[in-house]
C-alpha cells in the first residue's frame, strides 16, 4: 500500500474551515430570531431569497445601503467590548434607508479577520442580529472571511448591506418648502462617526480606554462604545402619519454636511444652537481637544442623530408622536431660502 504524501493544508496556512462552520451553527438561532414576512430561505445557501410582495408591497421600489463602523472598531477590539459594534453596523445602514422613506427588509454582513475567533465573531454577529430585530429587518446572510497576513492579531473589519422597500412614488425627500420645521432626534452619544478625532483627543488628554470616563460612568472605552441609536421604527411611524418631507441621518459631516443633502436647490436651513444642550461626551471632546464649534458641527452629530423636515402645521403632532415612540425631540429651526446651514447661537 502506497503511503499518501503528507503536504500542506489550508489549516496550516492559517484558515480554519471548521471554525467557520462552527460560527455558522452558533449564529443560526440569532439569525432565525430576525425572520420576518418575505424571507424565503435560511442561512447556508449561496444566496438569500426575499419576496417583497410577501412583505406586503404591491409595487415595491427597492432601496439599498452599505456602511461600516469605522475606527470605532479599534476601541472595541482594544477593550474586548464587542457587544455593541454589531448594532452600530446595522444602524449605520438602516438609518440611511429610512431617510429615503424605505422600510428595511433584510441585512447581510461581511466579517473579515486574520484568524477567526468564534467567540468574538459570534458576539459581533449576535449584536448584528439584535440590531436587525430592533429594526424589523431579517438577517438573511453574510460572509466570514479568514485572511491570514491581512490583519493583525485579534483585528477584524465589518461591512453591512441593507435592502429596504417602499411603494413606488413614496420616496423622500418630497415637498420640502420654505417654512418647514426641523425636528431633531437626540443621539445616544458619538454613534459611529468621527472616531479618528475621538481617538486623537483621548491620546492628547493622556487617557487610555480603561480610564474613568471624564463625562460619565464606567470606563472611557465603555462610554464611547454606546451603540448608534436605531431610528427606524419611530421615523417610519412619523412618515406614515403624514407631514414628513425629508429625513437626514446625521453621520460623518455632521449637521453641516448632511442636512443640505435633503434640501432642494434654492433652500437652506436655519438652525438655532441655543435650542439644545451639548451632551457631556461632546462637551468633553470640545474642551479636551480645543475643537471649534464649526469643526464639531461638521465632524460629530453633536447630540442630534436624525433630523426630520416636516410641514409646519404637522410639527407639533409629529413631535408628540415621536416622543411617544421614545425619542427626545428638539425643535432646531426651519427651512429658509438660501443654501447650506446657517447657525445662530452657539454650542453649549
Amino acid at each position: 500500500m502506497t503511503q499518501q504524501k503528507s503536504g500542506l493544508s489550508y489549516a496550516e496556512a492559517g484558515v480554519d474551515i471548521d471554525a467557520g462552520n462552527a460560527l455558522v451553527e452558533r449564529i443560526k438561532p440569532a439569525a432565525a430570531a430576525t425572520r420576518r414576512p418575505g424571507v424565503m430561505e435560511g442561512l447556508g445557501g449561496f444566496g438569500a431569497l426575499f419576496d417583497p410582495r410577501a412583505a406586503g408591497y404591491s409595487d415595491p421600489v427597492l432601496v439599498a445601503a452599505t456602511d461600516g463602523v469605522g475606527t470605532k472598531l479599534r476601541i472595541g477590539i482594544d477593550t474586548g467590548e464587542l457587544d455593541g459594534v454589531g448594532i452600530d453596523l446595522v444602524a449605520m445602514c438602516v438609518n440611511d434607508l429610512v431617510c429615503q422613506g424605505a422600510e428595511p427588509l433584510f441585512f447581510l454582513d461581511y466579517f473579515a479577520t486574520g484568524k477567526l475567533s468564534v467567540d468574538a465573531a459570534a458576539c459581533v454577529i449576535n449584536g448584528i442580529a439584535e440590531g436587525c430585530r430592533r429594526s424589523g429587518c431579517a438577517l438573511i446572510g453574510g460572509e466570514t472571511a479568514e485572511m491570514p497576513g491581512m490583519y493583525g492579531k485579534g483585528d477584524f473589519d465589518l461591512a453591512g448591506f441593507a435592502v429596504g422597500a417602499m411603494e413606488r412614488g413614496a420616496a423622500l425627500p418630497a415637498g420640502v418648502a420654505e417654512g418647514d420645521v426641523l425636528l431633531g432626534l437626540a443621539s445616544d452619544g458619538v454613534h459611529s462617526n468621527g472616531f479618528s478625532l475621538v481617538r486623537k483627543v483621548a491620546e492628547h488628554a493622556g487617557l487610555d480606554w480603561s480610564a474613568p470616563a471624564p463625562f460619565g460612568s464606567g470606563t472611557l472605552g465603555q462610554a464611547l462604545l454606546v451603540p448608534t441609536r436605531l431610528y427606524v421604527r419611530p421615523v417610519l411611524a412619523a412618515i406614515r402619519a403624514g407631514g414628513v418631507h425629508a429625513a437626514a441621518h446625521i453621520t460623518g459631516g455632521g449637521i453641516t454636511e448632511n442636512l443640505p443633502r435633503v434640501l432642494p436647490d434654492g433652500l437652506g436651513a436655519a438652525v438655532d444652537l441655543d435650542g439644545f444642550t451639548l451632551p457631556p461626551v461632546f462637551d468633553w471632546l470640545a474642551q479636551a481637544g480645543d475643537i471649534a464649534d464649526s469643526e464639531m458641527l461638521k465632524t460629530f452629530n453633536s447630540g442630534i442623530g436624525m433630523i426630520l423636515v416636516v410641514a409646519a402645521e404637522r410639527a407639533e403632532a409629529l413631535a408628540a408622536l415621536l416622543g411617544e415612540q421614545g425619542e427626545t425631540v428638539i425643535r432646531l429651526g426651519h427651512v429658509v431660502a438660501g443654501k447650506g446651514v446657517g447657525y445662530s447661537g452657539r454650542l453649549r
